[in-house]
């Protein structure tokens, strides 16, 4: 597939960012054919490769992350490397940052100087508390995202202390807020006179941003949504069981009518035909009674079994899979979740999928994360500098 097919083509991305937010949603725009030009620190570059597990020295997180972008090293403390980002800021659509608020201010490369030198320019800024505000300027990661933006205090068993997801979500969801806002202000930028704007991205708000009813709940009631475990708080029944050969099955049935039909393939008819559980807030009242139903006849089932019957009464359920169970599942197989690629010694590599999946111009992946700096030469070629004077600026420690 080439560029031209993919819906972002043509769009010029600067990513500043290092780790996970801001790079999570540069990648994304790379995947969707934008050239994403990632400005690296010549001294190691973005640490995200050297992070988890290693293939040869390199992460095979940086792989996934970096697909499609290109690697300039940059010394920004140098004034020849401030002067090249310029050059290249002049010439694109979107910065991509996510430094502590101030950063790039004292080098001199703050929003009001870069958008004088290009004032179609859409800044994303990634950060832990936002651009604004008595935090601001204080150092936010993704935890603490998730914490102050309250993920954490929902997640894990009310007899617990609270828990963290697997993943970095809070890092990633901010980092999906900035691409929707990249997005909307190019559409204001084409459409309302090209003036370009700054998208500012808090993760607490982009985490806070997620919790459903939480504050009207509170406002209006006083309510504290707290742990739940497993449960969907409020909606019956949805949780997770164990299988007789200690598997774990999600069951989703807090529809009327899947309630019905997943008490019936328990052999409660008795559930399933008393109007007292005909809607949720019945439902939700009796959940011990309705949870202990299910679980005991989960308990007597082997995962096939249980999976095997509810599918047949078009009950939404699922295995909890592992990373295995992924790549042996036909449905991840023929969606194409799980492509090939190469590693740069030619080692055959399985790597995540692209999503959203577009219908006439889909995403996809030309190359897997870049050797540090592998396009300085070209880059600063296509703005002008001379074999020679690239040769300075990396005699000069700028490259």
């Amino acid at each position: 597939m080439t560029d031209h097919a993919k819906p972002l083509a043509g769009l010029t991305v600067i990513e500043l960012g290092t780790l996970i937010a801001g790079p999570f949603a540069s990648r994304i725009m790379a995947e969707f054919g934008a050239e994403v030009i990632k400005i690296e620190s010549p001294d190691g570059g973005d640490p995200l490769r050297k992070w988890r597990k290693l293939y040869e020295g390199t992460s095979l997180w940086w792989y996934v992350q970096a697909r499609n972008k290109k690697s300039v090293t940059l010394n920004l403390k140098h004034a020849d490397g401030r002067e090249v980002l310029r050059r290249l800021v002049a010439g694109a659509d979107i910065v991509v940052e996510n430094f502590r608020p101030g950063v790039l201010e004292k080098l001199g490369l703050g929003w009001d100087a870069l958008s004088a030198l290009n004032p179609g320019l859409v800044m994303v800024r990634l950060s832990g508390f936002g651009q604004t505000g008595p935090m601001a300027a204080q150092p936010g990661f993704g935890a603490i995202g998730e914490s102050m933006g309250r993920l954490r205090y929902v997640t894990g068993f009310a007899d617990r202390p609270p828990v963290k997801t697997g993943i970095s979500i809070g890092d990633s969801i901010a980092a999906l807020w900035g691409v929707i806002g990249a997005l909307m202000a190019l559409r204001h930028r084409e459409v309302n006179g090209g003036k370009g704007q700054v998208v500012d991205v808090a993760l607490y708000e982009a985490v806070f941003a997620m919790m459903e009813s939480l504050v009207p709940e509170f406002d209006v009631f006083g309510f504290v949504r707290e742990r739940t475990g497993n449960i969907m708080p409020g909606i019956t029944p949805s949780n997770t069981h164990t299988t007789r050969d200690g598997k774990h099955v999600a069951i989703g049935a807090n529809g009327d009518a899947i309630f019905r039909r997943l008490m019936q393939t328990l052999g409660r008819g008795d559930l399933a035909d008393d109007p007292a559980l005909a809607d949720n807030a019945g439902r939700d009242a009796r959940r011990d009674e309705l949870y202990a139903a299910i679980d005991a006849w989960v308990a007597t089932h082997d995962e096939a079994e249980v999976l095997a019957a509810l599918a047949a009464a078009e009950v939404p359920a699922s295995r909890i899979y592992s990373v295995a169970d992924m790549f042996a599942d036909p449905q991840f197989l023929a969606r194409g979740m799980l492509q090939s690629a190469k590693l740069p010694d030619g080692r055959d590599c399985r790597i995540p999928g692209i999503v959203p999946k577009l219908s006439e111009t889909p995403g996809g992946t030309e190359w897997i994360g870049p050797a540090l700096g592998e396009h300085n030469d070209a880059v600063l070629g296509g703005l002008g500098y001379t074999p020679a004077e690239i040769a300075a600026l990396r005699t000069a420690g700028v490259l």
